[in-house]
Formats: structure tokens, C-alpha cells, sequence
């Protein structure tokens, strides 16, 4: 499919509280590392980030915790599009953080206001636009209550506009939204995915929650990317489009629910392109359905 001439609007928008946003929006997380590890190129990383605006993205996801030994995601974010369009929403998260070696660690409700803080500096804001409560592994069955509690007043405080939560099951929506007003659920999801995160997906529709899948692309590759072993189903819907199976797997995600938002990532500006162009095109029922049946992603 010809993609040069077609923008993020051809994918529709949906509303981030007060913010509006077109669906297909960018993920930093692979700008700052190449496919093998290696630091990114710093010119091409902030290239890739100026194309997507000029293509019509005004969503980006990021973090502070999106770093390699010498890139940093937020930095770039920064360099490349400060000062911010008026209509660019970043969306960032917190609880998880990385020390300079890149060891992992989960902040105490007490540390989250420096975590903030920390994205507020780098990104060169005076508040965030939509702040993600990301779950940690161990917690998918425990509660979320003390955590967003504390980014409810920093909402209140004026830090955050938004909220939302990510890595979560059902229950953490219902208890987040007990505190504070919830905007998004970002989770791993796309082609195969099972019957409960599909319910999760549209309970989210009806009550008027964003749903941000992340992994739409890269499926079981997770972080490490798409590992080209792609279904004879997905290839099939993507010869009959002239696409590429990435494509059919963001038109699929984005075709679940006109609340659905796509954050593929990639430092690639053809792939960038690519992405864009996905959300133009349209799938029938019986391509829905026969991806529907293209296998079942593994339980995060």
C-alpha cells in the first residue's frame, strides 16, 4: 500500500480526558537502542520523532526508564520537539525505574512524586499530560490503591492532567477508578489474543477507557521486537492489502474498538511510515475473523 501521502488522522482519534488524539500514535521505547542493543543513532532517533509529528502523530508514549548507555528517550523527545506542538500529548509511566547500570527497581508510593519529577525535567514540562500506574508482575493480583492514590494528588496538585493504568487485570480499573478518573489501560495485546483480554478490551470501550495496546506489532517477540515467524493467516490478509503483515496486525488491534489507540515503536523512518499508513486500512468481517483465529498470545 502506497504509504507517503497518508497521515495519522486516516486512523480517527478518540478523546484522553480533554486531550484529543489521533489513534495511531508513536511508542519511544525503541528510539534509543538498534535491534542488537547498541546505543541508537542520536540524529536518526530525532529525525524519526520530528517525521512522526509532521505525519500527524500527537500522542508519543515514553518513560524515564526508556534509556541505553547513552540515549535517552525522554532526551530526545526533548531535543527533537521542544517547544511541543500545542496538540502533542506524551503519555509517560511510573513505578518502575532503572538505576544507571540499568538494574531494575519498583518505587515506593513515596518515591512515585520523584519519578514524576524526574519525567518533568527530562521532557522539560511543568506537568504531564497522562502519567500510566505501570503494574509490576508480582502485583497482577494485588491492589494498585496506595500507588494511585499518591498520583491522584500530584493530579490534583497540578503535575498530572491525566491518569491511566497499565499491565493490569479487570480489577485494578475497577479500584483505580474508585480514587481517581482513569483515561487509558495500556496492556500487552494484538492478533491471538485471548477471549479474557478481549472481554478486558471492550469493558474498557463501555465505560469509556482508552485501551493502548502495547506489543500489537512485536507479539510474543516483546520487547525483542517481531520475530518474523508471523501466521499463514496474518501474511494472507496482507497479500490481498498489498501490506505488510506489521500493517495487518495494527489494523486488526485498531479495528477492535474505535477506542483502541495503536504506540507502535520503531527509530526506522520507512517503518515509521509503515505504521502510519496503517491506519487507513480497513479490514472485512471475514479477515476480522479469520485473525481472530490466528493463534492465542501466552498470559502476560
Amino acid at each position: 500500500m502506497t504509504t507517503e501521502t497518508i497521515t495519522a488522522s486516516a486512523a480517527g482519534s478518540w478523546q484522553l480526558g480533554d486531550l484529543t488524539v489521533n489513534r495511531i500514535g508513536f511508542g519511544a521505547m525503541r528510539l534509543t537502542a538498534d535491534a542488537d542493543g547498541a546505543p541508537s543513532d542520536r540524529d536518526r532517533a530525532i529525525a524519526v520523532l520530528r517525521r512522526a509529528v509532521e505525519l500527524g502523530v500527537n500522542h508519543i508514549d515514553t518513560a524515564a526508564f526508556y534509556f541505553s548507555a547513552t540515549r535517552s528517550a525522554n532526551e530526545l523527545i526533548n531535543r527533537a520537539l521542544y517547544p511541543y506542538p500545542a496538540d502533542l500529548v506524551i503519555t509517560t509511566k511510573v513505578w518502575p525505574g532503572r538505576d544507571p547500570s540499568g538494574n531494575w527497581w519498583w518505587a515506593s508510593p513515596e518515591q512515585l512524586r520523584g519519578q514524576v519529577e524526574e519525567n518533568l525535567r527530562q521532557l522539560g514540562r511543568d506537568h504531564l499530560d497522562v502519567v500510566n500506574l505501570r503494574i509490576p508482575p508480582s502485583g497482577r493480583t494485588g491492589s494498585l490503591a496506595a500507588h494511585f492514590e499518591v498520583l491522584a494528588t500530584l493530579r490534583d496538585a497540578g503535575l498530572i492532567r491525566h491518569l491511566g493504568i497499565s499491565n493490569v487485570r479487570p480489577h485494578h480499573l475497577e479500584e483505580a477508578r474508585a480514587i481517581a478518573p482513569v483515561v487509558c489501560v495500556q496492556n500487552p495485546y494484538g492478533v491471538g489474543a485471548s477471549p479474557e483480554h478481549n472481554a478486558f478490551l471492550d469493558s474498557c470501550g463501555e465505560q469509556g477507557v482508552a485501551f493502548v495496546p502495547f506489543f500489537a506489532i512485536a507479539g510474543s517477540g516483546r520487547e525483542a521486537g517481531a520475530n518474523g515467524t508471523d501466521s499463514e493467516e496474518v501474511h494472507a490478509v496482507a497479500r490481498a492489502h498489498g501490506a505488510t503483515p506489521a500493517q495487518v496486525r495494527l489494523a486488526w488491534t485498531l479495528q477492535r474498538g474505535p477506542h483502541v489507540l495503536a504506540i507502535p515503536g520503531t527509530g526506522n523512518p520507512d517503518h515509521l511510515a509503515d505504521n502510519v499508513a496503517a491506519g487507513s486500512l480497513r479490514l472485512s468481517d471475514d479477515e476480522m475473523a479469520l485473525l481472530d483465529g490466528a493463534g492465542r498470545e501466552p498470559q502476560p
